[in-house]
Parts: C-alpha cells; sequence; structure tokens
C-alpha cells in the first residue's frame, strides 16, 4: 500500500523533472537562436578513459645531481652561455614535497639529455670525478632522495639509462651493469620504478650522449639487449619506448628506431614541443600563443606518433612522457599565465585523443617548471593543474558540443562527485566575450589575470596564493544558474555539473 506522503513525493519529483526538461529545452531553443554552445550534461557520452596519473611531471635527471641545466631568464642574458649551473633540487623540501603530493597520483620521470650519461654510484661514497666514458655521477643518497621523494608524494617512478660510451662491452654493445645497480638499489632502498625508457631521445643520439656513428641498427642491437635484461631484472617494470622528439634531417628517422628494434614495447612514448625557445635560436612571438595553430601543433605531433604506433606497436597505449611549449628551458612567457593556455588546451586535446599520460617538464625547473626553481612558489600553470586534478577524473567525455576557433570545450566525469561531469571551456580570444548556454546549474571556476605575461593568477576574481604554512589556498566555486553564461575575454573556466548520466 503507498502512503500519501509518498505518493506525494513521487508526484513532486515528476514535477521537478518536468521543469528540468522544460528549462532545458527552453536553454537549447535560445541558444539555437543565438547559436551559441549548449552545455548540457545528460547527454554527455563516454569516449574513454586516461591513467589515474594522466597529469605527470618530468624532474630532470641534472637537477637530482647538480649540474649545469638551462639558465632562467631572470639571471641574465645568454647570449655565450645559454647554461646556468646548480646544486642538487632539495627533494626533501616540505613546500615542495608538499606542492607535489597534490597532484598525486602522479608519474615522476627523472630522465633527460643529462640521464644518457650519469654513471650511478651505488657505494656509500660517489667519486668526485665521473669515470670515464660518462659525463655525470648519481649518488646512492641522491637516488634515496629520488625514492623518498617518490613516497611523500605519491609519484611513481619513470627513468632511463646511461647508454654513453662508459655504459657498454669492449664490443661497443650497450651493458645492463650499471642498470642493474640501479634497480637493486630501489629495491634496496624500498623504491620501484614503474616504467623506463631505454634511453632520452634516440633519435638525436649524434648529440644525446650515445658514441660517435650511433645508428638505427645500433639502437635495435642494444634494446634487445635491454628488453631482455628488464624482463629478468624488474618484470613488474613497464617498457616504454621509443620516447623520440621530433625528427630532423640530421637525426635517425623514428620510424626507423622501431623497425629495428622491432614490437615489444608495453608503452609507446613520446615527447613533443610547439617550439625551441630563444636558448636554441628560435625567437616566437608572444602573440601566436593563443592562435588556433599553435594550439593545434600537439595534434599534429601527436597523429604522426599514433601512426608510428599503428604500424609498428598496434594497440598499445601512449603516453607523452615529456612536453612543455618550448624545448630548452621554455619561453620567455612560459611562467605566465600566457602558457595556461596552452596546458590546459593540450591536456584537454590529449584525453580525448585517447592518450593516456602527459608528464610536464618541469616540475621545477628553469621557465618551464610548474614551481619556482629558486622558491618553490607555484606559477599560473600549477594552480591549472590544481585544478584539473581537483575537477577532471579520469573518464572523458564528449562534450556534445563542438570546440570552434576561440573556444575550445573539453569534459570528463568528476573524480569524486557521482552522476557529476566538470566542464573545461578556454576562451582564447584577447578581446571578444563568448557565450554558451548552461542547461543546469554550475559550480563555476573562472582563471584570469591582469595581463597575459603576468606571474599571478586570479580564480573568480582573487588572487592565487599558498597561505601561512604553506597551505594551499581553498579554490572556491561561483555558483552559476541555468541559461547563459558570458565568459570574458582570455580566460579560462571550468564548470562542475550534475547529471551526467555517463557519470553515474
Amino acid at each position: 500500500m503507498h502512503t500519501r506522503p509518498a505518493i506525494a513525493r513521487r508526484r513532486r519529483m515528476r514535477i521537478a523533472r518536468m521543469i528540468g526538461a522544460a528549462l532545458l529545452v527552453a536553454a537549447i531553443g535560445r541558444a539555437t537562436h543565438a547559436s551559441e554552445l549548449v552545455i548540457a550534461p545528460s547527454r554527455m557520452t563516454m569516449i574513454g578513459t586516461v591513467d589515474a596519473r594522466f597529469q605527470s611531471y618530468n624532474i630532470e635527471m641534472v637537477e637530482v645531481t647538480g649540474g649545469r641545466f638551462w639558465k632562467p631568464y631572470a639571471q641574465g642574458h645568454m647570449q655565450h652561455d645559454r647554461y646556468s649551473d646548480r646544486p642538487p633540487i632539495d627533494l626533501a623540501n616540505a613546500r615542495l614535497r608538499k606542492l607535489a603530493a597534490a597532484l598525486s597520483p602522479a608519474y615522476m620521470r627523472v630522465s633527460g639529455t643529462w640521464a644518457n650519461a650519469t654513471y650511478f654510484a651505488d657505494g656509500d661514497s660517489a667519486p668526485t670525478t665521473p669515470p670515464a666514458g660518462f659525463k655525470t655521477v648519481l649518488s646512492r643518497a641522491q637516488w634515496h632522495g629520488v625514492i623518498g621523494f617518490a613516497r611523500a608524494a605519491n609519484a611513481e617512478i619513470v627513468t632511463s639509462f646511461a647508454v654513453s660510451p662508459g655504459s657498454r662491452d669492449a664490443g661497443g654493445a650497450w651493458s645492463p651493469d650499471q642498470a642493474q645497480r640501479l634497480i637493486d638499489v630501489t629495491r634496496a632502498l624500498g623504491g620501484r620504478i614503474a616504467a623506463v625508457e631505454f634511453m632520452n631521445e634516440p633519435n638525436l643520439a649524434a648529440t644525446n650522449g650515445a658514441p660517435p656513428g650511433y645508428d638505427a641498427n645500433a639502437y635495435g642491437r642494444d634494446t634487445g639487449v635491454f628488453r631482455a635484461w628488464i624482463r629478468r631484472a624488474s618484470p613488474e617494470t613497464l617498457i616504454l619506448g621509443p620516447g623520440s622528439i621530433g625528427d630532423s634531417a640530421t637525426g635517425i628517422r623514428t620510424r626507423d628506431l622501431l623497425a629495428a628494434s622491432g614490437p615489444g614495447l608495453d608503452r609507446v612514448s613520446y615527447h613533443h614541443y610547439n617550439t625551441l625557445s630563444p636558448r636554441c635560436g628560435v625567437h616566437d612571438d608572444p602573440a601566436q600563443a593563443l592562435s588556433e595553430d599553435w594550439l593545434a601543433r600537439t595534434d599534429a605531433t601527436f597523429a604522426t606518433h599514433r601512426a608510428l604506433r599503428d604500424a609498428y606497436e598496434p594497440g598499445k597505449p601512449i603516453w607523452l612522457t615529456e612536453t612543455a611549449d618550448a624545448a630548452c628551458g621554455g619561453n620567455p612567457w612560459d611562467a605566465s599565465f600566457l602558457d595556461t593556455f596552452r596546458y590546459l588546451d593540450q591536456l584537454g586535446r590529449l584525453a580525448r585523443a585517447g592518450v593516456q599520460v602527459v608528464m610536464h617538464n618541469t616540475l621545477a625547473a628553469s621557465d618551464y617548471g610548474l614551481l619556482d626553481e629558486g622558491t618553490f612558489r607555484p606559477r599560473p600553470n600549477y594552480w591549472a593543474a590544481l585544478l584539473w586534478h581537483r575537477l577532471m577524473g579520469t573518464t572523458v567525455l564528449d562534450a556534445g558540443a563542438t570546440s570552434t576557433p576561440g573556444l575550445h570545450i573539453y569534459a570528463h566525469c568528476h573524480p569524486t562527485t557521482k552522476g557529476a561531469v566538470s566542464v573545461l571551456l578556454i576562451n582564447t580570444s584577447p578581446n571578444a566575450s563568448r557565450a554558451v548556454t548552461l542547461a543546469s546549474v554550475a559550480e563555476r571556476y573562472t582563471l584570469r589575470a591582469h595581463s597575459f605575461q603576468s606571474a599571478t593568477v586570479r580564480l573568480n576574481g582573487e588572487t592565487l596564493r599558498l597561505a601561512a604554512n604553506d597551505e594551499l589556498p581553498r579554490l572556491a566555486a561561483r555558483k552559476t544558474a541555468a541559461g547563459r553564461l558570458r565568459l570574458p575575454p582570455a580566460s579560462i573556466t571550468f564548470l562542475a555539473m550534475p547529471d551526467a548520466a555517463a557519470c553515474r
């Protein structure tokens, strides 16, 4: 028998659904008339998923060992020397650990060009100069710091191994002796290596620490030794590769590397930068940074590597293991709000395309770091990363509306609220606002800055900064009603909305 209160409740629910449907129809009708995008969570469908550690980062090997890395622009003119000496990064720093942990879970990749010629000293003392055939020394204590940081930040370690002349036998073939020491010490110190690339950027081997004359055939020979060894020595470790960056006329073609090495990867990895920085002779106009061409460079590089994956490792997941706006330490604007548009747009594009992991270079070094390398204070891209982490879950949706020039839209299920969707709207127009129609209420998070090249960013009008004791500020949303929403010029808006059937 149905009680009167139960009947009344069902009647109220039916009325509410009817009103909701009517509001949706009315909203869509108004938007259609105004040629506006409609954000309707109930219409969104699932198109894929990404790794739980999708948003990840690099800590370069040279940061761990100390050495010469890309000089930040703030340190002055670099016409004669584009590098600067730096001590090892303090991986025990409380602020650094706290801010990295706020982005967890993640992968932290400890690699880079310098890793190709780094000698691992597994004893209690390390030589002051590297042995013949190496350029840098990684001490046991420094690697212990990496393991401790990874544990504190809930980050899985990804690395690569030395391939320089010192890592080879008398016949010139790669020897796993150094790599075995790293695996053994990692286990002894209570850590694990989640994934490895054989070497960093093998298509640039001629300038990347490999022996003179290194070619695709040598790479195929060496990776055969490497794969057989890693399967025995650390079967739980994923094999990534080839980890190439844009092919050049003077390098080895990625296609030739894959053909020579044969199948056997667990994940296909690649690197991507939109451009080179002035340190490496390229001087781009910052006005390009919001252009459709600039942002679409992510797609073009991915398409190239997806085609190579399909040809040589069909069906294998794809990871982007090193990326930022500009190689060689970043562009002058990469520490500012201007690069935040590329950073978030790249995450949205690649998640939608099916890339499983994206590792930003770097967490805290030079001008492309998420954090300032001297103070470890957040830059605009860090705040963007934090919002992505808190709002964009692993289930990727078709937003039900197509990105248009000047307005890009991405949608994921909310990571913690069942049935909720998070929508990312990026208005790249410097001067024009855009409007969308919301089919339901939303919690809104809008990022803006006083100028494009501002080192600070505002969330819903409030400047984001660390509080006392390096506590993160509350990322407060603004309640937003259903209906028309204006997106200001040069703004980035996240919306958290209910009633997404695909997210239940």
